[in-house]
């Protein structure tokens, strides 16, 4: 008999788990099942390209059916309230499903350390709503702002403040540094009347990344978008009208939450052992929580280290805990020895606004260009693993065709919203012409050689001969008759 596997959750780490199972199983070894509350997988780590309006929502959002279109994997739509791991059961609120064994992939939720208010007030950037949710707002802002009379009132609805100065706080406020430009052009607002500010305890930005990364980054931030980044400053709490800092108070309908996570609130009604303050899934080596038959991966499973650090909630962690997950469970399954699972991490990305990028790749430090061009790369890869051709058309289309914000001339011409974009193949074609053409006119000595009367066709080749040879016999003509007189 088949072995039931349950996936909870459909992220990074719910799908790879999925599909690696899928891949590696034997015939009618193995029943896999995804369950998760939505129909889709979400791209987090482009969530503020969707906040921030350089891209569409669709961009980022995979239907599951598309993922697992060719596969045996059940896709299930529900929403799980309570867990019986002593049963092997878990419920949502219209079904129960047993398992053999059970992936706990539900993620993270963002952790406001008990920040006065700022549960209340904040807007969070940790899900496709989210997202969503934080573009529209802004939008409104603006609408409201260039009718509003009230000065103070006007100034708090153009002050925009992001809350951490990670990862995601840096992108979303690099987003915003790009987007306000053509929202000021829109509402007739001067740029000099928009603050935009990041804050942060800690004493630089993207702590995480190298010195020379977090100065760049920062140097960019301030000389180009013209963010106010305040570092060294905690925040102590929120209003609906203000972000409240040890030695002041910033008036603002706008705070992104961006400064912390946690396990999943999902995962909060689950009775089992937790790693840290974080409340991960405490895990031993192979994955597996104080239930054998139940792993814990991605963010949610706390893996730690050699040294015993967790390693860092990311999708590098998520996608390899959630393989080793799943290996060691069609491991268990056909009785051989558990494997150990390992995260190495490749390296780092953070994109800051649409044409900035900071990195660094197996410990080293790439140049902006590149930077961007390995962001884009390690995005085709994932989706190109997990949806082949389509998904990773899909992505260009959105990033590139259908991209909102400062287009490049030859994304400006390729845009399906631009009439015109059938000219471009027409275009590369007469420009490769052009190229071709002065090559091989230099090869034939057009820089050294008068060939322009040739070309216009005042003189052939032929011509020029027979005009040589004519006065090569005149001239001797002339000659014999001379040499004749003088006789």
């Amino acid at each position: 008999m088949a072995k039931k596997v349950l996936i909870v959750g459909a992220g990074y780490a719910g799908i790879e788990a999925a599909l690696t199972l899928n891949k590696k199983k034997k015939r009618d070894e193995v029943e896999i099942t995804l369950i998760d509350k939505n129909p889709y997988h979400t791209l987090l780590t482009e969530l503020h390209e969707v906040a921030g309006n350089r891209i569409s929502e669709e961009g980022i959002r995979i239907p599951l059916n598309s993922i697992f279109k060719y596969t045996d994997v059940n896709v299930i739509m529900d929403e799980i309230k309570s867990f019986d791991f002593e049963n092997n059961r878990i419920s949502s609120d219209k079904a129960v499903y047993d398992y053999d064994y059970l992936i706990l992939a539900m993620g993270s939720s963002p952790n406001f350390f008990g920040i006065s208010g700022m549960k209340e007030h904040a807007f969070t950037l940790w899900s496709f709503d989210d997202a969503v949710r934080i573009r529209e707002h802004i939008k409104k802002c603006f609408i409201l702002a260039s009718q509003e009379n009230d000065e103070n009132e006007r100034k708090r609805l153009l002050t925009f403040v992001v809350a951490g100065t990670g990862f995601t706080g840096v992108e979303m406020i690099g987003e915003l540094g790009i987007w306000v430009k053509s929202l000021c052009k829109e509402h007739r607002i001067p740029r000099e009347d928009v603050r935009l500010i990041i804050v942060d305890m800690l004493p630089r930005i993207l702590n995480t990344l190298g010195e020379k990364n977090s100065a760049k980054a920062h140097r960019y931030l301030e000389k180009k978008l013209k963010v106010e980044v305040m570092l060294n400053t905690k925040i102590t709490g929120a209003t609906e009208n203000s972000l409240i800092y040890d030695g002041g108070e910033i008036g603002t309908k706008t705070i992104i939450w961006a400064a912390g996570i946690k396990a999943c609130d999902d995962a909060e009604n689950c009775d089992i052992d937790r790693a840290n303050r974080q409340k991960r899934i405490k895990v031993d080596e192979f994955c597996r929580t104080e239930n054998k038959n139940v792993y814990a991966v991605g963010d949610l499973g706390g893996l730690a280290d050699e040294n015993g650090i967790p390693y860092a909630a990311m999708v590098e962690n998520a996608i390899q805990t959630a393989h080793g997950a799943a290996e060691n469970i069609l491991n268990d399954i056909r009785g051989k020895e558990l494997k150990k699972v390992k995260v190495k991490f490749h390296g780092t990305m953070v994109s800051v606004g649409n044409y900035f990028c900071v990195s660094e790749i197996m410990g080293k430090t790439l140049p902006v260009w590149l930077s961007m061009v390995m962001k884009y790369m390690v995005n085709m890869h994932y989706l190109w693993e997990i949806t082949g051709f389509r998904g990773v058309w899909r992505y260009l289309y959105y990033e590139v065709l259908e991209r909102r914000q400062r287009k490049i001339l030859v994304e400006k011409h390729w845009s399906t919203r631009v009439q015109a974009w059938w000219i471009t193949p027409l275009r590369i074609f007469l420009g490769v012409m052009w190229l071709y053409e002065g090559i091989v006119k230099i090869n034939d000595g057009w820089l050294t050689e008068p060939k322009l009367a040739s070309f216009l066709g005042v003189v052939s080749s032929s011509t020029a001969g027979d005009g040589a040879d004519v006065r090569s016999a005149v001239t001797g003509v002339i000659e014999i008759e001379k040499d004749e007189n003088d006789a």
